[in-house]
């Protein structure tokens, strides 16, 4: 069977690397000394994080609205890792990654991020510096899932038609809006949906 993918995209968080944002206000909290329910409603309720996520802001200008917000003067060292190790591999996609990687097969990461998470991530996780060669960010094309001009976009950047790209995201709405501009699109369950998913479309690899 000839495949109908020429390029996958997939999500970043709950995909490839895990997150818990409890942990980030948690950790915020303790070098701030600020509750843990104000710096979530300081990130979430304020836009803060938002405008983070959508390159409206610097880490710069993050960093110095979070201490006008907050009323502490918090070094940036410091906050950047309490925000940023709330990371970790979702184990089981590695080996589907790591077969696509093998194969040289066109990789991309699509997600709703802003800067420094995702430098934090290169760092860290091997898995994202070894064969990806696109990574679509929120942050640098300042439009946000489920926007359908993010795809687009995205789709551009990889150069393929959008109707020859694979993506799965573990948000349903994001997968719909990726449907409507013509991704295979499909709901993140497991690293084994993922790989039925793609022999289904002619990827072949052992796993």
């Amino acid at each position: 069977m000839l495949s109908t993918v020429d390029f996958i995209y997939f999500d970043l968080g709950r995909v490839i690397i895990n997150f818990d944002n409890d942990r980030m206000c948690r950790q915020i909290a303790e070098v701030s000394d600020v509750p843990p329910d104000r710096v979530h409603e300081i990130l979430f309720s304020t836009g803060l994080q938002r405008a983070f996520e959508l390159g409206r802001i610097s880490p710069q200008q993050f960093y110095e609205e979070f201490c006008r917000l907050t009323g502490r003067s918090v070094p940036w060292d410091r906050l950047r890792q309490a925000a940023s190790d709330i990371f970790w591999v979702n184990t089981p996609m590695l080996p589907v990654v790591a077969q696509l990687q093998a194969r040289c097969f066109p990789l991309g990461i699509l997600s709703n991020t802003c800067i420094t998470h995702f430098e934090w991530c290169l760092e860290h996780f091997a898995i994202l510096r070894r064969g990806f060669r696109v990574y679509g960010l929120s942050c640098e094309f300042g439009l946000m899932k489920p926007d359908p001009q993010i795809f687009l976009a995205a789709a551009e950047k990889a150069g393929v038609a959008p109707e020859r790209i694979f993506f799965t995201d573990d948000i349903p709405a994001h997968v719909e809006a990726a449907q409507r501009v013509g991704f295979q699109a499909v709901p993140f369950i497991s690293a084994r949906q993922i790989a039925e998913e793609l022999r289904r479309r002619g990827v072949r690899f052992n796993y």
